[in-house]
């Protein structure tokens, strides 16, 4: 009976630890999105859908600002000291139903306590607004919020900043975060100078740190780290010519569990016969800096990678190049890859495949299918089994898409026998200089509506001609060798929707800005950026419902329950925006 006892209390122990953390328990972020945000995605089948209702289409034209707070700055010097020291809290707006003002005032609040990390001296930090990137999650009442070089978070009622942590940058490249993630009571994110930071969620402090990747061989590191169970999955970005992977880490510790090259790096790996040489695929690309998806079900993880190496210039083979741009579905505890699929095979054009791709039980021919959906950057809308990556559906975007094949919407699409696109080689970069289409699409995240069954992206409409500037592909490893800039025409950009069991576009509403990307609710409403501000539009036929001029947004907009009420999370004008329902 003692024996029994003691072995009881064992098991227990593992519990009892995990209770002691607190925070978010990593199994709310595979729930449904509602009243919290708790992933990149809100959650994790990257729909970007949320099932509150309190905002519809009838009530939206009600939402009016509860608070403001475009005084969060971020951090330089050796202490952080410059002017991000003293981030006050937020401006009240007009409020509604549990509204009001921030309890610091604009900027008069007590300082945030700044928490300092950092390989570098501060030299090369810029003090001045916080431009907040990628998605700010919203747990128990409380925003987690990050820049290229800080994380914050802040009291969702009010806007005031409760920490600030500052990491003194080493230099390099630095484009955009993706933001921070949550386990229990940590907070963790990436940082471009290829480190990866655990911290504490209440005070903002160091847990443990890891190096990701090599920052001497010019890796740069944006994506969100991604909480999937026991895992931390990390990822890294380059243009040059160094080997591109994910790590999978222990989320207490920060020991590495796995790695998942996305090209051979040695004899007898898989898709090693893509490449023209073994060399050529050990630094052929492929990274991955946008985050995936994820079946709890079958336990696969979803993403993307980018372009292989060098990006424009011929001198790869005529192969695939796998697994370069490219949807990939990975087995997330064992780091093996189950299937993939080629979205762009043998991309001359940098068209890259790392956009955010979306998971949804749903009617096709005629049953319930597991089905992945994917619009990608060189213009075209894939429908896939997520189970088995078997092709079902692929349809072309965009007004004068014509690297495939020709502009016109009706005309056959040139694809394989697996349903991928084959590209026209007379549209790649030349001396003489090839007339060719822009990126259709971005890295901003779709949405896609379970009410209405389509599947919302932007899109954007240029012509331009590409010029080869070294034809040589041992002198133009990375982005190098083409000008794309020799003349061209610019379209209309627009908010599309699409039939996900046809991959036809049902209608499209003209924006005036490019999407930061989007969000849709059980309201019936798609919020967007858009007209300098926020837009909300109507999910079933892009019908403009409500606007707030609040600056050009710099990421998605967001929403969730705060005391019971619905609120509207947007980032413009170099801050914080916080609506309400009036």
């Amino acid at each position: 009976m003692k024996k029994s006892i003691f072995i009881a209390i064992l098991l227990a122990v593992p519990a009892l630890v995990l209770a002691q953390k607190g925070g978010l328990d990593p199994t709310d972020i595979f729930k449904p999105l509602s009243d919290q945000w708790t992933s990149y995605s809100g959650d994790m089948t990257g729909r970007r859908f949320s099932a509150l209702k309190q905002i519809n289409t009838q009530t939206v034209k009600n939402l009016s600002l509860r608070w403001v707070n475009n005084n969060i700055t971020t951090a330089c010097g050796p202490n952080g000291t410059g002017p991000a020291a003293a981030a006050g809290g937020g401006r009240g707006g007009p409020g509604g139903p549990g509204g009001g003002g921030g309890r610091g005032g604009f900027g008069g609040g007590a300082a945030a306590p700044v928490v300092v990390g950092g390989l570098g001296d501060g030299s090369v930090n810029n003090c001045g607004p916080t431009r907040f990137g990628g998605g700010i999650l919203y747990v128990d009442g409380v925003l987690y919020g990050a820049s290229i070089n800080d994380v914050y978070a802040i009291d969702a009622r009010d806007g005031s900043v409760i920490w600030h942590y500052y990491w003194k940058f080493r230099g390099g490249t630095t484009t955009g975060t993706r933001g921070p993630s949550m386990w229990h009571g940590y907070i963790y994110f990436e940082l471009h100078d290829d480190w990866v930071v655990c911290l504490d969620a209440k005070t903002g402090r160091e847990v443990w740190k890891k190096e990701i990747a090599p920052f001497e061989q010019q890796y740069f590191s944006t994506n969100v780290p991604m909480v999937i169970g026991n895992h931390i999955i990390v990822g890294t970005g380059n243009d040059t010519d160094e080997p591109a992977y994910l790590k999978s880490l222990d989320p207490e510790t920060g020991e590495e569990q796995w790695r998942f090259y996305s090209t051979a790096q040695k004899a007898g790996d898989p898709g090693l016969e893509t490449w023209a040489s073994l060399d050529a695929a050990r630094h052929g690309g492929g990274t991955s800096w946008i985050p995936g998806s994820y079946d709890p079900e079958t336990h696969l993880y979803l993403f993307g990678t980018g372009n292989p190496t060098p990006a424009y210039t011929q001198g790869r083979g005529d192969g695939d190049n796998l697994y370069t741009s490219c949807l990939l579905a990975l087995d997330v505890e064992t780091g093996k890859l189950k299937w993939y699929f080629s979205t762009s095979p043998h991309d001359t054009h940098d068209w890259d495949s790392t956009e955010t791709p979306i998971l949804a039980d749903a009617m096709f021919g005629g049953k319930m299918r597991k089905l992945v959906m994917m619009a990608t950057r060189n213009g075209y809308f894939y429908v896939l089994d997520r189970v088995t990556g078997e092709h079902l559906v692929t349809s072309k975007l965009g007004l004068v898409n014509n690297y495939a094949s020709d502009v016109s919407p009706d005309s056959k699409l040139n694809l394989n026998k697996r349903g991928e696109v084959q590209r026209n080689p007379h549209k790649d970069a030349s001396i003489a200089g090839s007339l060719v289409n822009g990126d259709v699409l971005n890295f901003p995240p779709p949405t896609f509506s379970p009410d209405t069954g389509l599947f919302y992206v932007y899109e954007m409409n240029t012509l331009h001609i590409a010029y080869l500037l070294e034809p040589d592909p041992r002198g133009s490893m990375g982005l190098g060798g083409i000008n794309e800039n020799g003349g061209g025409a610019t379209w209309p950009t627009y908010l599309i929707a699409i039939d996900y069991q046809t991959g036809k576009v049902k209608w499209r509403h003209e924006l005036t800005t490019n999407s930061q990307g989007l969000t849709s609710t059980a309201g019936g409403v798609i919020f967007m950026s858009n007209g300098g501000g926020i837009e909300a539009v109507r999910a079933t036929d892009g019908k403009p419902l409500w606007h707030a001029e609040i600056g050009n947004l710099t990421s998605p907009p967001e929403t969730f329950l705060v005391d019971g009420k619905q609120h509207v999370l947007a980032t413009g004008a170099g801050g914080l925006y916080m609506f309400v329902l009036n």
